[in-house]
Order: structure tokens, then C-alpha cells, then sequence
């Protein structure tokens, strides 16, 4: 693995790390072994509140302490935590950035920030893109509709969302949905982002916790090996295609959360039926399982040669 030139510009400016490219706060599965492999590598680790589990959470953070010396964020996701005081518990772990999706950042902003909190918002949509600009966010994580887990039930591609909503604002942004290398964080960076996050291509790396079995499903599996589930209610999902998964395609809504309940038995047994395996259509792009550090690495060192072979090709 050759280690990458840093990248310079507001992300990497408001995160503290050497690349702008920060691992998805998947729930369960970003916790302090993954998340300090990529913040070690240079990037953002970040660590999930999701899951609701504080306790095991707050051990997680004091892991990352040990493992890491290097910036780490978390996650708030807003509407899985109703009720509780998440916000102020993030702020107790001491750290200074802080991705906010699945509801209203009106709630948890302005306290982030008086912290000294950088707060990135998660949208799906032009309108939500808007609505989180006017609550003062210094940073948006747009999210195409390919990429795996939770998502809108009217899904947009990156391709269309990303200039879209660059159109509208010129806060920092950060690229969900697809992206895995770096040609696509090439082509992010073409269209107005200047970060990336992923989430399959870490989750089916050497350090994610996930069960094996999960990451050579993921290696296998072609461009449409993913299904959109539960189009008709909240919340939409998309996933890699099994017997479970494709029984649930043609039902435009179910509980959700029913299907989820063998979390522990798939990510962490292995079992493949137990529970909804979400992932991105970015699993066609997906070959072999490598660590954190080298998909860092290799997709900035990828980055600057897509760059470099555009501007030699293009340019006089």
C-alpha cells in the first residue's frame, strides 16, 4: 500500500483528517474496530448512536481512545433516538464532528455548535437539503438512493442529486451513495462534492466486524443484486438480494423493524436469512475484501490519477 498525498480543503479542514472520506455510522457495525482502522488510515471513523445501546456506545468511544490518537465523529440518528439525551451524550464523548440524519437537525444543532461541534446533515432531497441549510448546519452528507440501508421511498440518484442540490448552496459537501473508489470520488468531487462517504465498501473490509459471510456476498454480488424494499412506508431500504429480501420486494410496506430483529444472528453469525442485509448497488463494484487503510490509500492515490489523467487529457 502507497500512502496517499493529503487532500486539502474544507472537509479535511473542519474533520482534522488527512482525506475526506468518512466511514458510514452504520448501526452495530460502526464501533471502534472499524471506525479506528479509518481514522488510523487518515480518514473519519465514526461511531453509530443508531443502535440506541448508550452504554455499549459510550465503551466504544473509550476504545477509540486507546486504539486511536487520530479525529473520530459520531452519529446522531435523530429519529431513533427520540426520548433520550443523546445529545448531550455525544457531547460528553469530546469529539468535534458530528453527522446528524433521520430528522429535524433544529433539534441538536446550534447545541453541537455552541460545543464546538462541526455538524454535517444527512439529506436525501433538494427540499430536506434546504431545510437543513436553514437550521445552520455547516455541512451537508447528500445521499443518492443507491446506496445501501435506510433511505427516502422516492430515491434520487447521486448523479442527479449531488449537482442539484451544489446548485443551491455552497456549504461543504460530503458524497453518499456509490461511492467506493476513487473514480467515484473523482467523479463527486466533478460535481460539487469535496468528500465522500462510504459504507458497503467499509463494511466488506478486513477490519469491519461483520461476519464473513456477509463480506463474500458482497464480493460476489453483481450491480443488481440489491432490491428497494418497503417503498410504500417508512423507512425505505435497500439491500442486498436474498430469499428474504426478495420475498419482501413485491410488499409496498411492512414492519420494518420485524425483519431486523436477527441483526446480531446476520452480522455477527453469519446467518443470511436472519435479517435484512443492507448494502448499496455499489456492491457490483465491490471485488475483493481489503483493509480500511488500503481503500483509504488506494482511493485517494486514484483520485489524484483520475484528476491528473482529466487534466492532461482536457486541458491545454
Amino acid at each position: 500500500m502507497t500512502t496517499a498525498r493529503p487532500i486539502k480543503n474544507r472537509v479535511t479542514e473542519m474533520t482534522g483528517t488527512d482525506y475526506p472520506i468518512i466511514q458510514a455510522p452504520m448501526g452495530w457495525i460502526a464501533r471502534a474496530q472499524l471506525a479506528s482502522a479509518v481514522s488510523n488510515a487518515g480518514g473519519m471513523g465514526v461511531i453509530e448512536t443508531a443502535s440506541g445501546e448508550f452504554d455499549n456506545i459510550r465503551n466504544e468511544v473509550a476504545k477509540m481512545r486507546d486504539l486511536t490518537d487520530k479525529p473520530f465523529g459520531m452519529n446522531v440518528a435523530l429519529s431513533y433516538v427520540k426520548g433520550t439525551n443523546v445529545v448531550d451524550f455525544v457531547i460528553k464523548q469530546g469529539i468535534k464532528f458530528v453527522t446528524t440524519s433521520s430528522g429535524s437537525p433544529s433539534v441538536c444543532t446550534q447545541a453541537f455548535q455552541e460545543a464546538g461541534i462541526k455538524v454535517f446533515h444527512v439529506v436525501p432531497t433538494l427540499d430536506m437539503a434546504l431545510k437543513a441549510i436553514d437550521c445552520g448546519v455547516d455541512g451537508l452528507v447528500v445521499e443518492g438512493g443507491e446506496g445501501g440501508g435506510f433511505k427516502n421511498p422516492s430515491p434520487v440518484s447521486t448523479m442527479v442529486l449531488l449537482p442539484l442540490i451544489r446548485s443551491r448552496t455552497d456549504l461543504p459537501i460530503i458524497a453518499a451513495g456509490g461511492m467506493c473508489d476513487g473514480l467515484s470520488m473523482a467523479g463527486a468531487f466533478a460535481m460539487g462534492a469535496e468528500g465522500v462517504q462510504m459504507g458497503t465498501r467499509m463494511l466488506s473490509s478486513s477490519d469491519s466486524p461483520v461476519h464473513d459471510n456477509w463480506k463474500q456476498s458482497i464480493v460476489a454480488a453483481k450491480e443488481t443484486d440489491t432490491v428497494f424494499l418497503n417503498q410504500q412506508s417508512r423507512p425505505a431500504l435497500r439491500a442486498l438480494r436474498t430469499q428474504r429480501t426478495e420475498m419482501l420486494e413485491p410488499l409496498g410496506a411492512f414492519n420494518a423493524m420485524e425483519h431486523l430483529a436477527g441483526i446480531p444472528e446476520l452480522y455477527f453469525g453469519g446467518e443470511m436469512e436472519a435479517a435484512i442485509p443492507l448494502s448499496g448497488q455499489v456492491v457490483g463494484r465491490i471485488d475483493e475484501i481489503k483493509s480500511a487503510a488500503d481503500i483509504v490509500h488506494s482511493t485517494v492515490n486514484e483520485f489524484y490519477e483520475a484528476v491528473n489523467r482529466l487534466a492532461t487529457r482536457y486541458t491545454d
